[in-house]
């Protein structure tokens, strides 16, 4: 997969092309973008998204913009998984969004990208002040020479699949029915950095995950599989959240006691699956009972792993 940041100002071809926030990369979008890929086969020309760094509601309301479920990395890796052959990541500042609806549809889609097919939410608005719709491109495309296509939102188990409700569940900590709808359980990727070492002086150290710029969508302890140390996932149990016993800072951290491993693992890239809810974040009154409570953590999380063996294989 391609990935380019901005819009050329000529198309080198003609695409088939998507456009949205695709966070998660769920059961519907991935169903768009099936929908998107066989569309651009047929017509044997490139698959192509285009989405936004950052997110939208980031850049309007970046004080109540909803938790992210994926980084732009994660985000990408996922899109190439489905198969689509170039994405185009445009930052959404103040001029992005000053762009009016006609000049979108002139400069990015015709011009820029040469849209032949346009495949779109049956939701999506684009354009300063949300000016642009469904009508208006079907209206300028029968001019231009573009077909245009809403998608209309899937339904699984009669529930609307959107990021809103993968966040939702992620929130309640139901992992089962956020992993229902994003089609596999959900996870966070990133890099091994170094941390206080109060894991290790409490004698369960851990591999801490760095998550640049991001609130999660979920906190608690879990019992977790990771992935990148070997050929086979390893389990082990996380907390993600402040950590109110043993700092004030506030910062969220993605910590990782990993089972029946001794090694370092620093610089590595990590995937941590989340599987299980063990309990919320806590603070506790001394180390001591901290300690005896990550115990306790692990004990429980080794449990939930002895009765659901199957989940380790499982790539």
């Amino acid at each position: 997969m391609q990935v380019f940041r901005g819009i050329p100002g000529h198309a080198a071809q003609p695409s088939v092309l998507t456009i949205g926030n695709f966070d998660g990369v769920h059961r519907g979008h991935q169903a768009l973008l099936q929908l998107l890929i066989d569309t651009a086969r047929t017509m044997s020309l490139p698959a192509v998204v285009m989405t936004f760094e950052p997110h939208p509601r980031e850049y309007f309301s970046p004080d109540d913009a909803p938790a992210r479920l994926a980084s732009l990395r994660e985000k990408l890796l996922l899109l190439a998984s489905t198969g689509v052959d170039r994405v185009h990541v445009c930052r959404f500042d103040a001029r992005f969004a000053a762009v009016t609806a006609d000049q979108f549809i002139d400069d990015i889609l015709v011009r820029g990208l040469g849209v032949r097919h346009l495949i779109i939410g049956d939701d999506f608005r684009f354009g300063a002040r949300r000016q642009g719709d469904f009508a208006l491109l079907e209206t300028r495309g029968a001019r231009l020479g573009f077909a245009v296509e809403a998608m209309h939102t899937l339904d699984v188990a009669g529930e609307r699949a959107s990021s809103s409700a993968v966040r939702e569940a992620l929130a309640e900590g139901d992992l089962a029915h956020a992993a229902h709808l994003l089609g596999r359980p959900y996870s966070i990727a990133g890099r091994v950095i170094r941390g206080d070492q109060i894991g290790r002086k409490l004698g369960f150290p851990t591999a801490n995950i760095q998550m640049k710029h991001r609130r999660p969508a979920l906190s608690g302890v879990f019992a977790v599989s990771v992935e990148g140390l070997g050929e086979k996932p390893v389990a082990g149990v996380a907390n993600i959240g402040v950590r109110p016993s043993v700092t004030s800072a506030g910062k969220p951290t993605l910590e990782v006691h990993l089972f029946d491993w001794n090694r370092d693992c620093y610089d590595a890239h990590l995937r941590v699956h989340f599987l299980n809810k063990l309990r919320d974040e806590m603070k506790f009154p001394s180390l001591d009972a901290l300690k005896a409570r990550i115990a306790q953590d692990a004990d429980d999380a080794r449990t939930w792993f002895a009765d659901n063996p199957s989940v380790l294989d499982r790539r």
